[in-house]
C-alpha cells in the first residue's frame, strides 16, 4: 500500500490479497504466558485491520540466556494457544539472546481485494467506532512500577489478550472501508493517521470514550509510559482540545496501547444494525464520534 497503513499487502490474484505484517515488544505484564498470549494478539491485530484473515505466522523472541526454560516455554505457550484460538498456525520462528525478552510474531494472512479496510478510506458524515476501551499503557506502567492492584491487572490483561477477530469480521459485514488498529501512537495518533490519509477531520466527544476503571486513577498518579509524551509531542498540533479537559485527560488520549481495539467509519444508516449485531456476537462497540469536513481532530 502507498499510504501508511497497518500491513504490506500483495495482490495474489483477481480473489485474493497477501497480508503481511509482524510486531515484538518487551513484556507489559509479569506472567509470561500472558505477555505471550498478548505479544501474539497485539502482533495479529494488523491482519484483522487490514480486512483480513490471519493464517499463518513465524514467532520472533529475542530472550536471555539466563531466562528459566519455564518461563521461555511459558511465553512460546502462550503465544501458541492464542494464535490456535485465531486458527493460526505458528511454523517456526527464530530465538536470539537479548539483556531483555522480546517476543511476537510475524504474521500472514488472506483477504478479498474488496474488502480490504485502510486509513485512507473515511468519508464525512460515518460514525466513529471504538471496539476496546483505553488505558491499557498508563496501567501497564503501574504494574511495572508495581502500583497496580490484582483486579486491575486483571482487567487490563482480559482486554489486551482479546482478538480483534470478531470486530474485523463485524466491520467486514457492514461494508467498513475505513480501518486501524489502536496500538504504540494512542487514540489520537492512530486516528490522526487516518484522518490526514483520509483527507477529513475527527470529532470525537469526551464523554463517549470508554476507558478501564483503572485508566482514570492511574493517570492521576501520573503513571503514564514515556511514549505517551512523544505522542503528545507529534500529534498534539493536529488536535483542538476543549478547554474543560485536564491535562491528564488529555494525556490519556495519547496514552500508547497495547493490543488496542479496532477503530473504523461506518456508514449512519447501518449504525444502528451494526450495534445490534454487534450486541449478538458479543462484541463491544463504542461510538465516540463522527469524521467531518476539515483537516484537524477536535476533542468536545
Amino acid at each position: 500500500m502507498g499510504e501508511p497503513d497497518d500491513a504490506a499487502i500483495w495482490r495474489l490474484d483477481k480473489d485474493r490479497v497477501l497480508i503481511a505484517t509482524t510486531d515484538f515488544f518487551t513484556p507489559v505484564v509479569d506472567d509470561p504466558y500472558d505477555y505471550g498470549a498478548i505479544s501474539a494478539a497485539n502482533s495479529l491485530s494488523d491482519i484483522y485491520a487490514m480486512g483480513g484473515s490471519p493464517f499463518l505466522a513465524l514467532n520472533i523472541a529475542a530472550l536471555p540466556p539466563d531466562l528459566p526454560p519455564e518461563v521461555s516455554s511459558e511465553i512460546l505457550r502462550g503465544g501458541a494457544e492464542k494464535a490456535k484460538e485465531a486458527g493460526v498456525v505458528i511454523a517456526g520462528g527464530h530465538t536470539i539472546q537479548d539483556k531483555e525478552p522480546k517476543y511476537g510474531l510475524i504474521c500472514l494472512g488472506f483477504a478479498h481485494p474488496d474488502l480490504i479496510m485502510t486509513k485512507t478510506a473515511a468519508n464525512p458524515g460515518e460514525a466513529l467506532v471504538l471496539t476496546k476501551p483505553l488505558g491499557f499503557g498508563v496501567t501497564t506502567t503501574a504494574i511495572k512500577n508495581q502500583k497496580a492492584t490484582p483486579k486491575h491487572i486483571q482487567e487490563v490483561v482480559i482486554w489486551m489478550k482479546r482478538l480483534n477477530q470478531k470486530a474485523s469480521e463485524l466491520a467486514q459485514g457492514f461494508g467498513v472501508k475505513a480501518a486501524t488498529d489502536i496500538t504504540g501512537f494512542s487514540l489520537l495518533g492512530h486516528a490522526w493517521e487516518m484522518a490526514a490519509a483520509s483527507g477529513v477531520g475527527l470529532s470525537i466527544q469526551w464523554d463517549m470514550i470508554p476507558f478501564i476503571s483503572s485508566a482514570k486513577e492511574y493517570a492521576s498518579m501520573y503513571s503514564f509510559p514515556g511514549g505517551t509524551f512523544d505522542n503528545k509531542l507529534f500529534f498534539e498540533d493536529h488536535v483542538q482540545f476543549s478547554k474543560s479537559l485536564t491535562e491528564e485527560e488529555k494525556l490519556l488520549l495519547f496514552d500508547p496501547q497495547t493490543s488496542g481495539g479496532l477503530l473504523f467509519t461506518v456508514d449512519r444508516n447501518q449504525l444502528d444494525n451494526l450495534m445490534f449485531k454487534a450486541e449478538k456476537m458479543g462484541q463491544p462497540v463504542w461510538v465516540i464520534g463522527e469524521v467531518v469536513e476539515g483537516n484537524q481532530i477536535t476533542v468536545q
